[in-house]
């Protein structure tokens, strides 16, 4: 440790007022821009409350040296999901030109009907998003086409949304291949598929229960399809595109390499590459033509507006807003943890836990606190798993109890935050505000509800067994008993309420 970081370890914690301070300000802020000048661009209020932060941090004796580390060791665990961003735009771009987007529109008109319509589309991104382990992928393509043929077919564009959403958040949150579903246990210490098992008894009946919704709300939509329109678009994709079934090769790819669980990025990588050769080999596009459309997006001209606006989207450039956005939410979490405002607060909560049913609603509501100040799903996850996890080894309640609560609060609940990275990133995708579909995204509010009930009840909430503590006693695990914080080789069955 260096002299300047023991010199900020000795600095005391923040009074819980103090800790209050930035994050209300921030929250603050952040709603009179979007409610009152509705205007959904919160970087310049988050961008506030990072300089409220560490200027209250300076004046308790922080060094500018020691809050920025701070703020960059929270950013650079975040740098392989901006990568990955980045490269869901290249795939944006690359499956539109090459025509894999225009070819699921096609046949998705020809194939859906308005009354199953909701149903089939929750089924299939949900099944694209387990296999892939990405909901932003599956938004950004699947969700992507099916926006399309929803609209043909007349149903809300916000119910599409909504249920393109439940099934993409719901396979993103079971699929072995995500990265918040592989970052949960490890933050909390248990294993992948221990937490995935104890993930169903809420996610299951979440989803059952969203698709007996979309197939009501299929059978009772009262809009009848515009046989003209939906004429019109499969016309124009005819004759703008080649659409064999060959140009299925770049989802194929990635489907693949996903199911053989190789790494992410290369895998959507190689969907790219497969995407610009079957464009340039195929669809008649020049490589310069290519090169323009992965940076800038692709541009269609077809003459149709409709068909215009659906399919101009896509490439580097347009993942710049949602970047942005990520990392200035990344920087005042750092700065938040880094003047230990976050362990103040969390420390106060854990106190106020003293039931089991205590401590299951203060760490659900400390994940969707610290989603709600900062819109970043990572941070949500970091620092309550850390803060919480004692807490529950100490009341004899198995860790994944909290690692389906932060998956609930963070992974399900930010396609429902519009200032959140997830929120901004399938309203801009799909071009529905968050606050329209919200309601429809079914499965992701209703776990929550499940979260609360189980939490009440007790039902589902899994007891820490013999062999745990034996793990926690291995690994050294930090183990809250009685309010005193004990390292894992110092406790024994006894002490704890098994």
């Amino acid at each position: 440790m260096t002299s300047a970081n023991r010199k900020a370890a000795q600095i005391e914690k923040p009074s819980v007022l103090m800790a209050l301070i930035p994050l209300i300000s921030t929250i603050v802020l952040v709603a009179i821009q979007v409610f009152y000048f509705k205007d959904g661009s919160p970087h310049i209020p988050l961008a506030i409350g990072v300089l409220i932060t560490t200027t209250l941090g300076w004046f308790r004796g922080y060094r500018w040296a020691d809050m920025q580390e701070g703020m960059f060791n929270v950013i650079h665990v975040a740098l392989p999901a901006i990568f990955i961003l980045y490269t869901i735009g290249l795939i944006i771009a690359s499956w539109i030109m090459a025509g894999t987007v225009p070819l699921m529109i096609y046949y998705g008109l020809q194939v859906l009907s308005p009354s199953m319509f909701l149903f089939a589309a929750c089924i299939v991104c949900s099944i694209v998003s387990i296999a892939t382990g990405t909901s932003w992928g599956t938004v950004g393509t699947m969700g992507l086409a099916l926006m399309g043929i929803g609209e043909g077919l007349g149903v809300p564009l916000a119910m599409t949304a909504g249920a393109i959403v439940s099934g993409a958040f719901f396979g993103d949150k079971m699929s072995p291949l995500s990265d918040t579903t592989n970052f949960s246990p490890a933050v909390v210490g248990t294993d992948l598929f221990t937490h995935i098992r104890n993930m169903l008894p809420v996610t299951a009946p979440a989803m059952l229960i969203a698709l007996g919704v979309y197939l009501w709300a299929g059978h009772n939509i009262s809009g009848e399809i515009d046989t003209a329109a939906l004429a019109a678009t499969t016309t124009t994709l005819k004759a703008n595109f080649n659409l064999s079934a060959f140009m299925l090769l770049p989802a194929i790819i990635v489907m693949y390499l996903s199911i053989r669980k190789y790494p992410a990025l290369p895998g959507l990588m190689a969907g790219v590459v497969a995407g610009v050769i079957c464009a340039i080999l195929v669809q008649g596009v020049g490589v310069h033509q290519a090169f323009d459309a992965l940076l800038n997006g692709y541009k269609a001209d077809t003459g149709v507006a409709s068909v215009d606006t659906l399919l101009s989207k896509g490439g580097i450039m347009s993942m710049n807003w949602t970047v942005t956005l990520v990392l200035i939410a990344l920087a005042l979490g750092g700065a938040l943890e880094a003047t230990r405002c976050l362990e103040t607060l969390l420390n106060a909560i854990i106190k106020f836990a003293t039931t089991r049913f205590r401590l299951l609603m203060s760490s659900l509501a400390s994940v969707l606190g610290i989603h709600l100040a900062t819109g970043d799903v990572f941070l949500a996850m970091a620092l309550p798993g850390r803060m919480f996890a004692p807490a529950f080894r100490g009341k004899g309640i198995h860790v994944t109890g909290l690692s389906r609560t932060m998956e609930d609060g963070a992974t399900l609940a930010a396609p429902l935050i519009p200032w959140s990275t997830g929120g901004v990133f399938v309203a801009s995708t799909l071009g529905v505000a968050t606050l329209d579909y919200w309601v429809w995204a079914i499965a992701c509010w209703v776990s929550i509800v499940i979260d609360i009930v189980y939490a009440a009840t007790g039902m589902f909430i899994p007891a820490a067994t013999e062999n745990d503590v034996a793990q926690w006693q291995e690994r050294d695990e930090p183990v809250l008993v009685d309010g005193v914080l004990l390292p894992g080789s110092q406790i024994s069955d006894t002490m704890l309420k098994l």
